[in-house]
Formats: C-alpha cells, structure tokens, sequence
C-alpha cells in the first residue's frame, strides 16, 4: 500500500487539481446560456469520437483531429464574456478601500435606508464597488460624487423622481452616481416573480464583485446579491447581519465589540422614519 502511494501520489494530485478544475469550470457556466452551447459541443464530439472509433472512420476522425485548434479558438470567442468575468474575478481583492470606522458608519446609514425604502415600498437598487470598478455601468447613469445618507436615498428613489428608474452605484462610502443600467442576467430563473430590479443585481454581481442590495417596489421585501447569487426575503435583523458579514469579513477582534451594535440598533431612529414627500 505504502508502495503505491509513493509511486502514485502525484496522480492523485493530479487528478485533485483537474477536479477542482473541472467543478469551477462548472461553476461558472452554469444555468447559463454558455453552459447549453458548451453541453451541446460535449455531446457532438462525443459522439463523433464513438461513431468513428467504432465504425473506423477515417476521414471523420481526421476532421476532428485537424479542426481542434479551430474549435479551441472557437471557444474563446464563444465563452469569451465568462473568461474575461472569471479573470475578473481571479484579480480582485474583494475587500473596501475605506476604512473600517468609516464602514461602520456607512453600513448603519445604507441599512437606516432600505429598512426605510422597505417600509415605504419605494423600489431601490444600490451598487456597491469592491475592487473591480463600476466606471462601465456608471457612465450609462447620471454621476453625483454625494455624501451617502437615507433622505439622499429616499430622494433618488422616490418615483416621480428623474433619477429613480435605475441603479445607484456607492464608492467607497460617497454616492457615485444614479439612474445607471446594470447588465440583466442571462440565467434561466426558476422563480418567475423575480423582477428586473433582482435580475440586473445578479447579472451585475455576475461580471464583477460588487455588492447589490434590492428593495421590491411590489412587497417591500429586501434582498442581497453576491457573486451571482440573490438570498431574497431577508428580514431587517437577517439584513443587518449579512450586510455586516460583507463588509467586515475581515475583521479584527477590536472591532468585533463596535460592529455588533449595528445588529441591536432599533430600525430606523426616529428623525430618519419621518416622511420626506407628503403621501
């Protein structure tokens, strides 16, 4: 046994780093319109390969043989969308550039917001930049350079406002701007109820690692999206907490005591539960 351990452990390797491969791979095309072409190829070379191996084809076999360069650039062009997203992804530090007592204060206003917006049922979509930058999405919107706090939010969204139909795009902690379009995502949703507001949050957290947050204009529910996946229907303490997660996941055994205010604060204070805009 011990023999073939140390003959045979760098298979073992190897078939671990194809594994892991392979399941990534799988990671990111699924549920995607690249996952059914590249399923599709899979399954025409496949049965190729069988036909001509058990039939002895010759020319057949020398067309695939000679047409695999061609088929590899071919699928670099095909899938060339999720690689450039995948590489993306592979260089981003996913972690905020500000610091974190200016975190702490950010994330109690954003969360003072949509609970708010939530309240209200007043549709909202916010953006917030990690380390793959936002520039795209928001020249496509109007740019603001603002200080975040809820009445600016309320304000933006509010929908007879010029700037409500559309996504807001935080960076660092300041309003970088609003009314921008995000990309929709291409996956097939399961849940028909999930509108365009929550299709635009994941296909944006599909192409980088932004955060997006979620208001439902129809039942004032509030999700969270992250790295293509949406968790829907958070209450406000489930919405705090994995708010908190996101932005200080990293964080040190000092500021453990700070952040865990944030979970026990009332709602929203009293100022900020006020009506901007008479009903």
């Amino acid at each position: 046994m011990w023999n073939f351990i140390v003959q045979h452990w760098k298979d073992g390797i190897e078939i671990l780093v194809l594994t892991f491969c392979i399941y990534q791979i799988y990671r990111a095309f699924r549920a995607t319109r690249g996952a059914q072409i590249l399923v599709g190829l899979g399954l025409i070379l496949v049965a190729l390969a069988l036909v001509t191996e058990i039939f002895d084809f010759q020319v057949i076999g020398w067309i695939i043989t000679r047409s695999a360069a061609v088929l590899a650039f071919a699928l670099l062009v095909i899938f060339q969308p999720e690689l450039r997203n995948g590489l993306a992804r592979l260089g981003s530090s996913r972690l905020f550039s500000f610091t974190s007592k200016r975190r702490l204060a950010f994330v109690e206003r954003l969360a003072d917001s949509v609970v708010l917006l939530s309240k209200k049922r007043i549709g909202a979509l916010f953006a917030i930049q990690r380390g793959i930058s936002l520039k795209e999405q928001l020249e496509t919107g109007v740019k603001l350079d603002a200080h975040f706090t809820p009445e600016l939010a309320m304000s933006v969204f509010f929908p007879k406002s010029p700037l409500h139909d559309g996504g807001m795009i935080i960076a660092d902690d300041r309003v970088a701007g609003a009314a921008c379009v995000f990309p929709v995502t291409e996956k097939e949703m399961k849940d028909r109820s999930t509108g365009l507001r929550h299709r635009a949050a994941i296909g944006l957290t599909e192409r980088t690692d932004a955060v997006a947050v979620v208001v439902s204009e129809e039942t004032g529910s509030i999700s969270i999206s992250e790295n293509g996946s949406l968790q829907r229907n958070l209450t406000e303490k489930q919405f705090r907490e994995k708010i908190s997660e996101i932005f200080f996941s990293g964080q040190t055994s000092n500021e453990t005591e700070t952040i865990e205010k944030l979970d026990r604060e009332t709602p929203v204070s009293a100022s900020g539960d006020r009506d901007l805009v008479s009903d």
